[in-house]
This record gives structure tokens, C-alpha cells and sequence, in this order.
């Protein structure tokens, strides 16, 4: 069987990992409703974008499998979101600081016929102690501010994660085993047929 797959998603890390798998797909990224409902847990936060993301590309291409996810961070359950500016960055920095959080995602999968599955990972992630030099430092490189949480555990702020517990792809914005868990499921070849040389 043939994957047409369809990764619903303009993060270029998501798109990283999954082609670290070896599985062939195209890149349409898209614009949905990512704001926090009132109540609304981070599960079903997560859950809710994920299946936005890819319902509205599966409109788009309904002969393809659509691949969303969608990645939060929580601490004292409360959802920390992309910030909103610097000011905001350094609030999450000096909350994740110097203590554990968890990072959870929602992958969905449309297939062909329209069936929608979801999974959820969640990983806890242990902070350092931040001085409030390493934040405005961290905070003035500009990575933090397209990060949920206000941080890219791939990127400058891997020298404050003291330790972690779970997927470290899932932290990254996809959790790499449990996708591939996924699309075997739905009977399409993921494993290489050959050892890379």
C-alpha cells in the first residue's frame, strides 16, 4: 500500500521528525482556532486542535491521510501556550524554573475513509533554576517566542533541562514512536525494507 500522507502542520520540527522515520509526505499546514476554552483540560485541549488541524486539511484532500498534532505545556494545570510577547516568555520561564512539567500532545490521524484516531503522550520535564540573566538571555534570542511553554528543548534551552521523563520527541512537538504505532495501524508499511547504509 501506498502512503499518501499529509502532515497538517507548519512546525519545521514536526516535519523533522517525521522524516527521520523514512516515511514519505507532503506538507500542508493548517490555520485553525488554537485558543484555550474556558475549563477546557489540557487533554482535551490538545485533542480538540489536533482533530481541528486535520479535519480542515482533510476537507482539502479527502483522498489523503492527514497526520495533526498539537503540543502544550502544564505546569500547576495551566496551559502554557506560545507567548505572547517577551514579557510573557519570561513569566513561563520563571514558572518552569527550578521544577517539573509535562508536556502533552494530541496526534490525530484522518484516513481515507474519514475515521479519526487521536493519542496522547505526555512527558514530564525537570527545569533547573533559572537566574533571571539566563531568562533575559534565553528570552533575547528570540527562540522562546514560537514555543509552547517558551522553550525548544532541541534548541539553546536543552542547557536547562535537567532531566526528563518519557518522550523526547514528544517534547520536540511529535511523539515519533507512538505516529508510527499509529499509521502501522492503519496497515501501511513503516518499517524500512532495508538497513540504512
Amino acid at each position: 500500500m501506498t502512503l499518501h500522507l499529509v502532515l497538517a502542520s507548519a512546525s519545521p520540527r514536526r516535519a523533522e521528525l517525521l522524516r527521520a522515520t523514512g516515511i514519505a509526505f507532503d506538507v500542508i499546514p493548517a490555520d485553525v482556532d488554537e485558543t484555550l476554552r474556558d475549563g477546557e483540560t489540557p487533554a482535551a485541549y490538545v485533542t480538540r486542535v489536533a482533530e481541528a488541524k486535520a479535519r480542515a486539511i482533510h476537507h482539502r484532500a479527502p483522498d489523503r491521510v492527514v497526520l495533526a498534532a498539537d503540543t502544550t505545556v502544564v505546569i500547576d494545570d495551566h496551559v502554557l501556550g506560545k507567548p505572547e510577547d517577551a514579557d510573557d516568555a519570561r513569566r513561563m520561564l520563571g514558572l518552569l524554573s527550578g521544577r517539573s512539567h509535562d508536556v502533552v500532545t494530541g496526534v490525530t490521524l484522518i484516513d481515507t475513509g474519514g475515521a479519526v484516531e487521536t493519542r496522547l503522550d505526555t512527558t514530564a520535564v525537570e527545569f533547573a533554576a533559572l537566574s533571571p540573566d539566563e531568562i533575559d538571555w534565553y528570552v533575547a534570542s528570540g527562540e522562546p517566542m514560537d514555543k509552547a511553554g517558551a522553550y525548544a528543548i532541541q534548541g539553546l534551552a536543552a542547557r536547562f533541562v535537567r532531566q526528563i521523563n518519557g518522550s523526547y520527541t514528544n517534547v520536540v512537538g511529535l511523539p515519533v514512536f507512538e505516529t508510527v504505532q499509529m499509521l502501522a495501524g492503519l496497515g501501511y508499511p513503516t518499517r524500512l525494507s532495508a538497513a540504512p547504509r
